[in-house]
Formats: structure tokens, sequence, C-alpha cells
């Protein structure tokens, strides 16, 4: 997978995020899927899913081996702190995949992976509502057999997409991505998390006021506070934390992450 310069990286707790803005990121993956050059994948990283990297060695492993993308506030925070200014944009999964699919006006051949069947299939019908110049395939739900992924990478192979969307969560699907995702299995593959859940509608998005504000993750705690309190209640500070520590230390000197 070829890498982005040097200085369009940075370093956010021993992970390496790009630093691109809004139409440098679409015009990068815009080349990228109608090019000729090698497979690439990509991630995302937010607060929680930097807290999981920092105690699963085998999650921080698929992340190094992918490009990742910042997504909202708390790598802000982190960037500001370790590099005195925040990402040029805020390129989370549920925005950015869209923006994506609109700025391809050449028909691309989409998969899907992931989440509830009825969820799936949902997702599946609006993302073809959006963008119908586009082709999507459900390939399968997100209930298959980890252990046996043959049947999935088969169905996977005779779609040959453009793009491959994995909707497992985190760390699942990046693990995933990384220990069975190759060649023909999708020029561009991304890790989007919950993104089906907001484009079949199964997870309203916030109040236009909430993004404006970055508190996204405020309006899904009211709306799923007995799941997702750990995750930002305990989670940020955490995240804060292991922050504080990383800047105190020294970038690579913290225990777990790579020197």
């Amino acid at each position: 997978m070829p890498a982005l310069e040097n200085g369009q990286h940075r370093d956010i707790l021993g992970i390496r995020v790009a630093a691109l803005g809004w139409a440098q990121a679409l015009d990068e993956l815009k080349r990228t899927i109608e090019g000729n050059g090698p497979q690439r994948i990509f991630n995302f990283l937010n607060a929680n899913n930097a807290n999981l990297a920092m105690r699963n060695a085998r999650y921080r492993q698929g992340l190094s081996k992918s490009e990742v993308l910042p997504d909202g506030v708390g790598v802000d925070i982190a960037s500001r702190a370790l590099h005195g200014t925040a990402f040029p944009a805020n390129l989370n999964g549920t925005d950015f995949i869209p923006a994506l699919l609109v700025h391809s006006e050449k028909p691309l051949k989409v998969a899907l992976i992931g989440a509830r069947p009825d969820i799936l299939e949902r997702a599946t019908v609006n993302f073809r509502t959006a963008t119908p110049w586009h082709e999507f395939v459900a390939v399968s739900d997100g209930y298959f057999d980890k252990t046996d992924s043959s049947k999935v990478l088969a169905d996977l192979s005779a779609v040959n997409p453009d793009i491959t969307l994995v909707a497992m969560g985190s760390p699942s699907q990046e693990i995933w991505i990384d220990s069975n995702i190759g060649q023909g299995h999708g020029r561009v593959v991304f890790g989007v998390g919950a993104l089906f859940d907001f484009v079949s509608g199964a997870v309203p998005r916030a109040p236009e006021v909430f993004r404006n504000l970055r508190l996204e993750w405020v309006w899904r705690l009211i709306l799923e506070p007995s799941r997702l309190w750990r995750r930002y209640i305990l989670g940020n500070p955490v995240f804060l934390f292991h922050l504080l520590r990383y800047k105190v230390l020294g970038a690579g000197r913290h225990s777990g992450l790579p020197a």
C-alpha cells in the first residue's frame, strides 16, 4: 500500500494519522480508486479507538498496516497538544464515505460487509438511493463465523469491488481486515464502524448544532447511555491521561507502543 508522504502524517499516541484537508483526502481516494496502483486500506482513529490501541497490540498492528484518518474532537485535542495545531479536517467515516461516493462521478462497485441483516439491507438501499450511479452489493452481514471467512471472501472476490466497506466495530473490523483482506477484495477497503447504522436510519445523526460544536458524542451518549457511558464518561478521561503521559514521556517511549 503506497503511504502518504511523512509530512502528511502526525503521531497520535504512536499511531500515524493522515493530516489531510477534505478536498485533498477526496482527491487522494479518487485517484487511488480510479488508478492502477496497489490496494489501500483505510481506518479511522477517534479517542475510543486510541484507548483500544493502547491495550490491544493486535488491533494496533492492524492500524499500523493501514492509512489512518482522524475522527472527532479527541484526536484534534491530541494533535494540538502534541503538534501545536488541529488536523486540517475531521474525516470521520460517517461523513467522509458518503462524500467520497458523491465525489466519485465514475460508476463504482461497492461491497458492504457487516452489521445486522436488516440494517445491512436498509443501508444498501439508502446508498443506492443517494448515489444511484454506483452499484452496491451486500456481501454479508457481520454475523458469520470469523474463524472461517472463506465463503465471505469468495463472495467478495466474485464481486471484485472498487470499494469495500467493513462494518464490524473496532477492534474486530480492523483485525479481520488485516487478517483476511487481500488482492481482489477491493481497490480501497475501509473499516467503517457504525456507518451502516447511520445510513440505514437505525441510529439518527446528531442535530446540526451538536455536529457544529463537535459534540456528536454527547448526542450518541444521550441516545444510548447504557451502552456508551463507559466509552465516553470513563473513556474520555482515560484518553486524556494517555495523551498527557505520552507527551511527558515522549513519542515512542510509552509502555506498549512501538519505539
